[in-house]
Parts: structure tokens; C-alpha cells; sequence
């Protein structure tokens, strides 16, 4: 009897991922940050070389489905979300200069199948205006203290790490000679023990992260990592919309020289940021990696009742 119709996780884990749900909304909620909704399908998209956004026809005529404008399915609600502070976080007559909000949302990513991913999976991001980096990474550290009590998180520079678990400096790399050290050699030293966060990475690998001047220049990121295993993700937000305009079309080069599509380069978030985004830091998280760290499973089909295969 085929038996693919039943659950990849038990319903033991289906209620400890409840608790954890409930936990990370406690955890919000009591340092008055908002829980938000916002489009999971949109006209805009992260542009991003290695983040692949699936396609939706937005068919009028239901005869002719595959006529119609194109929509994404969002990466992270990124983009939205910033558009909301740049609405009501901005200046001394804005609604709230203190604006903090978060959301649970699904969010999908193309070519993503595996051990630690999944096309469609949770995420938790949050925002909060007036935060700078030190403040953003702080947040995070008291998040993954909160929720999963391993013990105070390890700060670690990107160039620390690949000195001690690569024994080389990264500034003289490519970018892909680092991504492929990061996953081969670093990643799996981080959080042994007790959380790592990463962070000041190199200054091309900014992402939507603000850029510090020095010698040499980094980027504002920073990353969680517990067991190996990447979990979170933020920044000291990027305010300038022309470097983002730069960042996007150097991104779909990249993605053409890959032999992938290109994605759209102006956006809402643009004229967004046009208006004024507020001085702020975010940070986005992946639930389902959450609770696998949190419970010991091995494969994120362990936390999740349907994975793709079974969706």
C-alpha cells in the first residue's frame, strides 16, 4: 500500500515545534516589537546571485493560465517589511520613530532540496528602528539564549574564523574560493558548544548589509550558527538606494553569467528607500533549522510535516 501520504515528522515533534512557535512570539511580544503580515507573492524580488525566486503567471483569464503577468514568491519578506518602516518609522512625526516589528511567515527558494532544505520553509525576521550592528547582534544573542539555553553566544570575525579553521586570511580569496571553504572547512566548527555568531564579513559579500570603511572594508553581517549549522542572518541595514540599485545590477550580471534569469532590478523597496528608510537593524531566521538544532534531528524532513517530496 503506498504509504507517502503520511507525515515525515512525528506528532511529538509537530508539538515541541509548537512550543518553539509559541516561545519565539513570547520572546517579541514582551520587547513590544509588532507581529506583521506581509505579500508572499509580489512584483518584486531580492536580487540576490545565489537566492533563486520561483516564478508565478498571474493569469486573468483562467482559460489561458499561462498568459499573464509574472509574480515571485518572496525569498524573505525583506522587502516589505522595509517598505512598513519606511512608512511609519521615519523622522520626528512618523507614527513610531521606534518602530519594531516581526512576522512567522512560509517563504521559497528555487533548487533548494536537502538534508538542511527545503523549496518552502518558515522563517521569523524582525526589524527595529534605532538599532545599529552591535545592537542587532545583541538581539539575536539574547534570542537564541532565550530559546534554545546553550549558553552566551561566541562573537567571532569572518576573518578570525577563516584563520583559525582555514589557516587563511579571506581578504585575498574570490568569492567563490570562500563560499566554498566557508561550507567545507569553517561551518562546521561554529557553535560547538555554545552559539557563534559571525559577523564583519568581507565587504562583497554585504548582501542588503551596510558597508564599514577600514582596512580593508566589511560588511555589517552577521550570521548565528549552533551545531554546525547556519541559522539566522542580519544586517546593519543598507540605507542608500543607489548602492542597492548598483548591488542589483551587478547580482544580475552575475546571475546571466551563471546561465540563470535575470530579476527585476527597480522595486518598491527603491522608491522605499527613495522616501527615507530608517537606521535599523533586522535580522531573518530559519525556523526549521531552529527546531531541528533544538531537538536533535538530523534532516529538516524531520520538522516539517510535508517536505516537498510529500507536499
Amino acid at each position: 500500500m503506498d504509504r507517502d501520504f503520511l507525515p515525515t515528522a512525528t506528532l511529538d515533534m509537530l508539538r515541541r515545534r509548537a512550543e518553539l512557535l509559541q516561545a519565539i512570539r513570547q520572546f517579541f511580544d514582551s520587547r513590544g516589537f509588532l507581529e506583521i503580515e506581509t505579500p508572499i507573492l509580489s512584483h518584486d524580488a531580492v536580487v540576490d546571485r545565489h537566492l533563486d525566486p520561483l516564478r508565478v503567471t498571474l493569469f486573468t483569464d483562467p482559460r489561458e493560465p499561462s498568459r499573464g503577468e509574472t509574480l515571485w514568491l518572496q525569498t524573505s519578506p525583506e522587502f516589505a517589511m522595509k517598505r512598513l518602516l519606511a512608512a511609519y518609522g521615519v523622522g520626528r512625526g512618523s507614527p513610531d520613530p521606534a518602530l519594531a516589528i516581526y512576522q512567522i511567515t512560509k517563504v521559497f527558494r528555487g533548487g533548494e532540496i536537502g538534508r538542511l532544505h527545503n523549496p518552502e520553509f518558515t522563517m521569523v525576521e524582525w526589524y527595529r528602528v534605532g538599532d545599529d550592528y552591535a545592537a542587532g547582534m545583541d538581539l539575536l544573542a539574547d534570542l537564541a539564549d532565550s530559546i534554545l539555553s546553550r549558553g552566551k553566544a561566541e562573537r567571532l570575525t569572518f576573518a578570525e574564523a577563516f584563520r583559525r579553521y582555514a589557516d587563511v586570511d579571506p581578504r585575498g580569496l574570490e568569492d567563490y574560493e570562500i563560499d566554498l571553504l566557508l561550507t567545507s572547512k569553517v561551518e562546521t566548527h561554529l557553535g560547538r558548544g555554545r552559539p557563534t555568531i559571525l559577523h564583519d564579513y568581507k565587504a562583497s559579500q554585504s548582501a542588503l548589509a551596510r558597508v564599514r570603511s577600514g582596512n580593508p572594508p566589511v560588511a555589517e553581517r552577521f550570521e548565528l550558527y549552533v551545531d554546525g549549522i547556519e541559522l539566522a542572518n542580519g544586517y546593519h541595514e543598507l540605507l542608500d538606494p543607489a548602492v542597492l540599485r548598483e548591488r542589483n545590477r551587478a547580482n544580475n550580471v552575475a546571475r546571466v553569467a551563471d546561465g540563470k534569469y535575470k530579476l527585476p532590478e527597480e522595486s518598491r523597496l527603491l522608491a522605499a528607500m527613495d522616501h527615507g528608510l530608517p537606521a535599523c537593524s533586522g535580522c531573518a531566521l530559519g525556523f526549521d533549522r531552529l527546531v531541528m538544532v533544538a531537538t536533535g534531528a538530523k534532516s529538516i524532513q524531520e520538522v516539517i510535516p510535508f517536505p516537498i517530496e510529500r507536499a
